[in-house]
């Protein structure tokens, strides 16, 4: 019997690749698989790719609660934005996952900016990409982590090693980047149906307006205060430009 685990939000787009991913891992158990809209329908039916592994044939999505939740040893969230932090109050004890950015800035207001005024600032977590300085100690120590961004990993991976190696400096970065529109999750919407985009590509969010803009700046401004010897002595936190 490996660490039993739940998944809140599981019949999302991130959340059916956590499924699989989940069930490939020898050390974990898969407990509680909740997904709001889709509580009652069979995990198969909303993830087909699913279909045939023991762990999700003849299953169900539960209702997305915190006492569906509260048996797992270690609970994964793959929920809108917004939506993480709510729940998580109602699980004060628990250890988490949260795949959201509801946890992941650590400035109140590049949130409010990026996400709404009205949204709730929720404060930060660990943040979950080891590969960062200090990162693996404080992800092993804490027990709740943010897992980054798809576009920010993408791009911290990337910059990071060479801003500590001293070979770019913030100034020189700008960032372009593309995805399917998967990203954008199962809502619809007419500028995502396949009609729209099949064959075509288009800007969203440039100019500085990218929510994941940032997720990043934070972290590369944390590798150059590691490496202070990368940085030239006027550098001031990282700025990016994201196309």
């Amino acid at each position: 019997m490996g660490i039993r685990v739940a998944v809140a939000g599981a019949s999302g787009y991130a959340g059916g690749e956590l499924l699989r991913l989940l069930a490939g891992h020898p050390d974990l158990e898969i407990g509680a698989v909740t997904g709001a809209s889709s509580a009652g329908k069979p995990v198969t039916e909303v993830h087909p790719n699913l279909t045939g592994h023991p762990a999700f044939d003849g299953r169900d999505f539960q209702a997305t609660d915190a006492s569906t939740l509260s048996a797992a040893e270690l609970i994964f969230m793959a929920l809108p934005h917004g939506e993480s932090a709510a729940l998580a109050e109602q699980l004060p004890d628990a250890l988490i996952v949260d795949l959201s950015a509801d946890f992941r800035l650590g400035d109140e207001q590049a949130w409010h900016r990026f996400y709404g005024a009205d949204v709730r600032y929720a404060g930060r977590w660990a943040y979950g990409l080891p590969e960062l300085p200090g990162a693996r100690d404080a992800i092993r120590a804490a027990r709740t982590v943010a897992a980054p961004g798809c576009y920010a990993t993408t791009s911290i991976l990337a910059l990071a090693p060479l801003l500590a190696a001293g070979l770019a400096q913030p100034a020189d970065i700008v960032i372009v980047a593309a995805s399917g529109t998967s990203g954008a999750g199962r809502s619809p919407r007419p500028d995502l149906l396949a009609s729209e985009v099949m064959g075509s590509m288009s800007a969203y969010k440039a100019g500085g307006r990218h929510r994941h803009t940032p997720e990043i700046e934070q972290a590369l401004t944390e590798v150059l205060y590691f490496h202070p010897e990368r940085a030239r002595g006027d550098s001031p936190p990282v700025t990016i430009s994201f196309t």
